[in-house]
């Protein structure tokens, strides 16, 4: 089967693509896109967190021909051409990347968390992420990484008007 939909913004087309096949798989292996993980294959791990059409999704749960003609976000676009986004900076700042299996899909979902709340309580982020397993960190860097990509979000704001 031969699927069409946008990548990071641009249009993408997988062939060949067996129907059982997860997004997971096209993205890495078909597009050259290996910011997203293979971990659990169940969605239990999130290391494999995107954007579908706005919403984050554990990619290894969707099956390639459901994004058929939709938008899929990645790690890799939430950059964009002035450099980082605030929250991949803010896990570089705050020393929450380790072995940086995990890292993908939390910076997928700590992004998503600040921009349906951009100033998250301490619960908000643990809730936010708690689909998001880590195995090296003890979730506090991550937790004062996404404090401080949300302190930096406002301030940029303020000074945005």
């Amino acid at each position: 089967m031969r699927i069409g939909f946008t990548a990071n913004g641009r249009p993408v087309v997988a062939d060949d693509v067996w129907e059982g096949e997860s997004l997971l798989y096209v993205l890495r292996e078909r597009l050259g896109l290996p910011g997203s993980k293979n971990a659990c294959e169940q969605g239990e791990c999130g290391s494999c967190t995107v954007y579908l059409d706005g919403s984050p999704v554990c990619s290894c749960l969707v099956a390639a021909g459901q994004v058929e003609g939709r938008e899929v976000r990645t790690v890799e676009g939430l950059a964009d051409e002035h450099g980082l986004d605030p929250v991949q900076q803010a896990f570089l700042d705050a020393g929450a990347v380790q072995c940086g299996f995990c890292t993908p899909g939390l910076l997928v979902q700590a992004h998503a968390l600040l921009e349906r709340d951009p100033q998250p309580s301490d619960s908000g982020i643990r809730e936010a992420l708690s689909g998001n397993l880590c195995r090296c960190t003890g979730y506090e860097k991550i937790m004062d990484a996404v404090r401080l990509a949300a302190a930096r979000r406002s301030a940029k704001a303020e000074v945005d008007g």
